[in-house]
């Protein structure tokens, strides 16, 4: 039924799919409100416990996607779970979160946007990414599409040279980087569907075989967080190739390696992956069989 729904989608106009999304979250904002009235509530000591248990603990580096409205009626909003997740993290971890200022394509970004300050540009990834932007100490990787935000006593490093790579997700981005730190992924109600960025990585590891980017890299003026502007180029994700992604169908390949697992927090359910083997395990299968997100049983025939 899922896999219907997901095809359905793919044809819908986008005009169809904005007024079936805003009807949802019409609908969605009335059943926290009564939670709240009910006094179902989602407090700091109730997220950091639910936290804890998933796996996630003291000097772990965690990168999280989150649809914060999943969760149920969270104490303080955005600010309440990223205090939540600071206070699991300790001060020795780190937080990372995708702040992707585009909200549908990144062509038609790419085609309207050439100049982004990343000081002011919104995060297009939910609340919770949003309210971390703004936060202090965070910092924020110089790309244009695919920013990352990050703290921690290395974010720095986590974030640096992400603006010189001509894919966002090569050896030098945030992405790849939490993966040699021994990283973890965090899908709070959300899963690979919504929220793939670190799929992308095998196609910039690996002689990848289909043209999943476009030809054209396009130019950007980017302003950084120190108000330093530079000129970047970068390539984005062809939208004819990204309607053929079946990233949830890896899912019970990341199971069988142990790479992932499944979880609770509130109402919505979470996935919980080690990005180092999650990276080890594509790789492997896209060796052996040709296993990617555009054919997630092997290679072709």
């Amino acid at each position: 039924m899922a896999d219907l729904i997901g095809q359905i989608r793919k044809v819908l106009p986008g005009f169809v799919l904005d007024r079936i999304r805003k009807e949802k979250r019409k609908k969605r904002r009335r059943e926290l409100a009564r939670q709240r009235e009910q006094g179902s509530i989602l407090n700091q000591q109730v997220l950091e416990d639910g936290l804890r248990k998933m796996g996630v603990g003291q000097g772990d580096a965690l990168m999280v996607h989150c649809r914060l409205s999943s969760l149920g009626y969270v104490e303080g909003g955005p600010r309440g779970l990223y205090q939540a997740l600071r206070s699991v993290l300790g001060p020795k971890g780190h937080l990372l979160m995708p702040s992707s200022p585009v909200k549908k394509l990144q062509l038609d970004f790419a085609r309207q946007q050439r100049v982004v300050d990343l000081r002011q540009i919104p995060s297009a990834m939910g609340a919770l990414s949003e309210h971390m932007r703004k936060c202090p100490g965070v910092l924020r990787s110089t790309h244009p599409t695919e920013p990352v935000l990050a703290v921690g006593p290395k974010a720095e490093w986590l974030v640096s040279g992400h603006s010189s790579a001509a894919a966002p997700y090569a050896a030098d981005s945030p992405f790849r980087r939490m993966m040699e730190f021994s990283g973890k992924i965090l899908y709070l109600g959300v899963t690979l569907d919504n929220a793939g960025t670190h799929l992308h990585t095998l196609e910039d590891e690996v002689a990848f075989p289909y043209p999943v980017y476009t030809q054209e890299q396009f130019a950007f003026r980017v302003t950084d967080l120190q108000g330093i502007t530079n000129e970047m180029k970068t390539r984005v994700h062809d939208p004819e190739w990204s309607r053929r992604r079946k990233c949830d169908e890896l899912i019970p390949l990341f199971e069988e390696r142990g790479v992932l697992t499944r979880h609770r927090l509130g109402e919505a359910e979470c996935l919980l992956l080690d990005a180092s083997q999650m990276f080890q395990t594509m790789v492997q299968a896209f060796e052996e069989r040709g296993v990617t997100m555009y054919h997630p049983k092997g290679r072709p025939s």
